[in-house]
């Protein structure tokens, strides 16, 4: 079976791919347009998420221990130097803290941080309606050729023959397969897109936590380490949108 796969060639392929499009009817032609759609925004964002980069929470709470003891430009200097979208807006917040309320910075953070999640989250829900109709239709198309097996076998009358019926059930059952195999790696990527960017709210949450309220970071400063000269709020929290 390998042998055969490794043998197998694009016009080979094109060609199977043709015959079970017309075995399968326009379900698995539809499924076929979903595998595509899911193709192109799987792959717009994971050149969306490459382009982000990973906000490094040990640099960034490094780069805040550095702030809290007095020396703002290589804080700014350390949060440039990373990736992601916490150390940017990190950086902002220390620029703003001189000039402005410490209530204000806040809600721009939050403003920030939460439209670049939602910019991350931009998509999900497009792989997540395949990831759910995708068996749905397959099952669908089964259903519908199970119907004309059994319609095919009652025209038949007396003259029933088996091998009849089975070729109709195993094309019906056709549809379910192209349908699970739709939906199975598209929900595998989405799982993924959602623990990538679950990581990056959990890391903007705890940093921008223990910047508003002077808590302790990971890393510890100098022995001179002082917090923010105005410690008010609870928790920051980020809720998906």
């Amino acid at each position: 079976m390998l042998e055969s796969v490794a043998s197998l060639t694009p016009s080979a392929a094109l060609s199977s791919l043709s015959q079970i499009m017309s075995l399968g009817g326009p379900v698995v032609l539809i499924l076929g347009l979903l595998s595509i759609l899911a193709l192109a925004v799987i792959g717009l964002k994971m050149w969306q998420f490459f382009r982000i980069g990973r906000s490094d929470d040990r640099r960034i709470h490094h780069a805040l221990a550095i702030w809290r003891s007095g020396n703002r430009p290589k804080a700014l200097a350390s949060l440039k130097a990373g990736g992601g979208p916490a150390p940017a807006i990190l950086a902002r917040m220390i620029l703003a803290m001189d000039s402005m309320p410490v209530a204000t910075v806040r809600e721009d953070v939050e403003r920030l941080a939460g439209r670049k999640l939602s910019d991350m989250r931009s998509g999900l829900r497009i792989l997540d309606a395949i990831a759910q109709v995708a068996p749905l239709l397959g099952l669908f198309g089964t259903v519908l050729g199970m119907i004309e097996a059994f319609r095919q076998l009652q025209a038949a009358g007396s003259q029933v023959d088996p091998s009849m019926l089975a070729g109709g059930i195993w094309i019906a059952l056709l549809t379910t397969a192209v349908g699970l195999g739709v939906a199975m790696p598209v929900s595998l990527v989405l799982s993924a897109f959602e623990a990538r960017i679950a990581r990056e709210q959990a890391v903007m949450e705890d940093v921008f936590t223990a910047a508003f309220t002077g808590a302790p970071v990971e890393q510890q400063a100098q022995p001179d380490q002082r917090p923010m000269s105005a410690q008010t709020g609870a928790k920051v929290s980020y809720g998906s949108a």
